[in-house]
């Protein structure tokens, strides 16, 4: 087995029982290999955690840089970030689930290694906020973080088939704040 399909069964199964009621025999036995044989991909099931949690933060950085490469001036592409973004969570729903895992009860240096991915991806809000001209007293970390929230919280209320798409959703988040 690959490591890359490792990830995605992995993904899948930590996003329907969460992070520790999965056990690497749980992820062995989906995978069709033995629980040792997963050790010569990933050293423990920390490493796996944060593997698939990297893949899908590189998997959803990817949509938004590709995003923001064709819009031009800062509500456009703050638009054009948050549509990538919305999409990509609601498009792979074992990787939403994961990337929007409360991270709190996580062991310490996993917890820190996750969340310094998740910031290293959030860097690209913290640059289209910045852009924005909102008014001087906007506390513009509160404003992304606002934002975020709102577009991470979606994948637990949103049914595909709706009355609205993602990039329809995520747009009308953008002139919510606006």
């Amino acid at each position: 087995m690959s490591r890359a399909r490792l990830i995605a069964v992995s993904a899948r199964l930590f996003a329907k029982g969460g992070f520790e009621a999965t056990s690497m025999r749980d992820i062995a036995g989906r995978s069709g290999m033995l629980a040792g044989s997963m050790y010569y991909h990933f050293p423990s099931k920390n490493d796996l955690i944060a593997a698939v949690y990297e893949a899908g933060v590189a998997e959803i950085g990817a949509a938004v840089d590709e995003a923001l490469e064709k819009a031009r001036g800062p509500w456009p592409r703050l638009e054009a970030g948050c549509v990538a973004h919305l999409e990509a969570l609601l498009a792979d729903s074992a990787h939403a689930a994961v990337m929007t895992a409360d991270l709190s009860r996580l062991e310490g240096r996993l917890k820190r290694r996750l969340v310094t991915l998740r910031d290293g991806y959030e860097k690209r809000f913290v640059e289209l906020v910045e852009a924005l001209p909102l008014p001087a007293a906007t506390d513009r970390s509160l404003w992304r973080l606002q934002l975020l929230g709102a577009l991470n919280w979606t994948p637990t209320w949103y049914r595909p088939g709706g009355d609205r798409t993602p990039s329809e959703i995520a747009r009308a988040m953008v002139v919510a704040l606006r």
